[in-house]
């Protein structure tokens, strides 16, 4: 079997070098991912520019372009066949609720769903620090995990999974849960400054999250120490509100 890893934190992420050493326990794995971070690029093509793709000593491949980038670049061009799977991640940050709208992580999960290879993304929950300290004893969980994904039979189509994994030690995990998304509210994320002429700037990010949601949702599982398992769903479609809408008498 043949695993395509990427990710949105770049080549050198150290959630990459895990998910990749995860994958290759159960299969064989080619590495294609943004050559410096492209965090919150969500779904974004490079349209008005050629974008390249270096091999490493490793034989990973690093492009300089986007998480969809890398996934369409390496089932187009690079690799002879089809992996059977495109894993995304592991992110260094958490992939809920609302973040999957924005997630590179999840958009490289998804372009491979779109060309017909079904797609799993991978983030951590927690901070750098965190991250230093436990990302890496994850790997037994990750395995057993791939391990069951990989496995199934006539995996769901249009449906990729998202998996958040808590920010604790490995041997401290209490299980998995299969969850539904939560809610994830920003406030004071935009910073006002000045550039060295007085005009004025702003950053985006930072500022406080509030999460919520019901003892179903991602962000419970993750607060309790489990991993959570999303299954979602790429047609956005409202189908309750479709006749409803109809009955708007719309145009003319």
């Amino acid at each position: 079997m043949k695993i395509l890893v990427s990710n949105d934190d770049g080549i050198l992420a150290h959630g990459l070098s895990v998910l990749a050493e995860a994958c290759r326990r159960v299969a064989d794995v080619t590495v294609v991912v943004p050559d410096r971070e492209q965090s919150g690029a969500s779904h974004s093509l490079t349209l008005h520019r050629p974008i390249r793709a270096e091999r490493t000593p490793e034989g990973a491949y690093q492009v300089d372009g986007t998480p969809t980038d890398c996934v369409l670049l390496a089932l187009g061009a690079l690799l002879p066949e089809k992996p059977a799977f495109v894993f995304s991640g592991i992110n260094h940050g958490p992939n809920m609720g609302e973040d999957v709208l924005y997630s590179g992580t999840v958009a490289a999960a998804m372009e491979g769903l779109s060309l017909g290879i079904p797609g799993i993304a991978i983030s951590f929950a927690g901070n750098r620090v965190d991250r230093e300290a436990h990302l890496s004893t994850h790997v037994s969980w990750l395995e057993a995990l791939l391990s069951a994904i990989v496995a199934v039979k006539d995996f769901p189509k249009e449906t990729l999974l998202n998996i958040n994994l808590p920010p604790i030690p490995g041997e401290n995990i209490r299980g998995i849960r299969v969850t539904t998304l939560g809610k994830r509210v920003f406030s004071e994320s935009i910073t006002e400054t000045k550039d060295p002429w007085g005009r004025k700037m702003y950053w985006i990010g930072g500022g406080q999250i509030t999460w919520s949601g019901g003892s179903d949702s991602d962000f419970q599982a993750v607060a309790d120490g489990y991993i959570s398992v999303t299954p979602l769903h790429v047609d956005l479609t409202n189908y309750k509100l479709l006749e409803e809408v109809r009955s708007w008498r719309l145009g003319r």
